[in-house]
């Protein structure tokens, strides 16, 4: 008899902790701190690394899509499509991002503001739409949230800032794997 029940405990067990689970995702406060032309809405919530108490993580929803998590490896990937396109306003989208990396500072608060950006920062680049899978707007915000993540967690960090130094330079293979490995960072 009792191993007639055995399945229907853990089923019971396994909603009752996906339950819990969901309440503590549900608890936790989230600011939406941009969206773009494109209706690609740009938030932070809070991190849990030790580094720093205003530690957040950087998060993105497309339209009709799932909410997904930036990474290095996406933004330098799609820097490569784009220069596939356009090489010279690519690299010109570089600079421009390298300057952006040097004048950021960490933050002392909850929800981190945007310190270099502006939209006019955006028309010199549009033509590089028209390929890949993020616009110019949102590589620029995303690349700036997560630098000053960096900035905050680590200041004197600088994965970011050697991705797009190294972007155009090395070899692409060396520059992506140092944007996949962890262990690098």
């Amino acid at each position: 008899m009792k191993r007639l029940f055995r399945p229907f405990v853990g089923v019971y067990y396994y909603l009752q902790s996906s339950y819990k689970m969901w309440k503590v995702r549900r608890s936790q406060e989230d600011a939406l701190v941009y969206t773009t032309e494109a209706n690609v809405q740009i938030g932070v919530y809070p991190g849990k690394k030790p580094e720093s108490p205003y530690d957040f993580i950087v998060k993105f929803r497309e339209p009709n899509k799932r909410e997904r998590t930036p990474a290095h490896v996406h933004l330098i990937v799609e820097m490569y499509v784009k220069h596939v396109s356009d090489p010279q306003l690519t690299l010109r989208l570089k600079e421009h991002v390298l300057s952006m990396l040097a004048s950021i500072k960490p933050i002392n608060s909850f929800p981190p503001s945007l310190q270099y950006f502006k939209p006019e920062h955006i028309e010199p680049f549009k033509d590089l739409d028209r390929v890949g899978e993020f616009t110019v707007e949102f590589i620029l915000i995303v690349t700036e949230f997560m630098a000053i993540q960096e900035k905050t967690n680590y200041p004197e960090g600088s994965l970011t800032e050697s991705l797009y130094k190294d972007f155009g330079v090395k070899d692409r293979f060396q520059v992506i794997q140092k944007a996949v490995l962890k262990r690098l960072r």
